[in-house]
């Protein structure tokens, strides 16, 4: 067999660096250590600035390192589990869930895509829950979950107007659905505004995006996407069916 034209493509110039500079991550820096400006590194690897750039913004991708505002380009800790399931057919994130927070719940129409997949009219109303999630002080997910106002119709819209008190009241009545099942979807996109600020990242910063869809027997009866910090968090799938943080091998790696 002769060779193939991708077998002759040279390796480009800044994975060759990454990989050197991998390499040095793992010799010359501590973890949290901020690493010396753009400047000083492309002199020490002798290497353009733009051909730096590619190499650290792969790392960053792939989670060796984090930029941070008001810091700079830092050694990025081992990511966190993110256990992914869909084996135990019940509401991840239940009141027993400390992973979770409520932070805000507010009435609003829901991006078309979601309303599509809630099969109702993109104008009407939805409740929008937001939440939180956290590791060792530290946001690693912010979700936002799609409650139609036919899924919560037991809902009193005077009890708790707004906030996490109303969060947690559509949260409980959605938990009295009988759960049919769920599935969900896996995909790297990137951090919008909102997110961003919450997750302490910059907009456009690479993320994991989990979006679950809850089936019961009037059909999808909530949407929930939640997003993760691509930098922070690795996705593992096993049985627990729900979503949630594992510091195994964190704890492993630490000892």
């Amino acid at each position: 067999m002769g060779t193939t034209q991708l077998e002759t493509v040279q390796e480009p110039k800044y994975w060759h660096l990454k990989t050197v500079l991998s390499e040095a991550l793992d010799s010359d820096f501590a973890v949290g250590e901020v690493l010396p400006n753009e400047r000083e590194l492309a002199a020490r690897f002798g290497v353009a600035r733009a051909t730096l750039r590619q190499a650290l913004e792969q790392l960053e991708l792939e989670g060796r390192l984090q930029r941070r505002r008001g810091v700079g380009t830092t050694v990025a800790p081992p990511r966190v589990g993110v256990a992914v399931a869909t084996a135990q057919q019940g509401w991840a994130g239940g009141d027993s869930d400390e992973a979770w927070q409520p932070v805000e719940c507010t009435t609003a129409t829901a991006p078309a895509s979601v309303a599509a997949v809630l099969d109702m009219d993109a104008e009407a109303p939805v409740h929008v829950v937001r939440r939180i999630q956290a590791t060792h002080g530290q946001t690693v997910a912010a979700e936002l979950l799609y409650v139609p106002q036919s899924s919560v119709p037991e809902l009193s819209a005077i009890a708790a107007p707004s906030g996490p008190a109303r969060a947690r009241s559509v949260l409980r009545e959605l938990h009295r659905l009988g759960l049919d099942g769920q599935d969900r979807s896996v995909e790297l996109g990137s951090a919008r505004v909102d997110d961003a600020k919450e997750l302490d990242r910059l907009p456009g910063a690479p993320v994991l995006v989990v979006t679950t869809r809850y089936f019961a027997a009037a059909g999808t009866v909530a949407v929930s996407v939640a997003t993760y910090r691509a930098d922070t968090c690795r996705l593992t799938f096993g049985d627990s069916g729900a979503l949630e943080i594992s510091h195994e091998e964190q704890e492993r790696k630490a000892s």
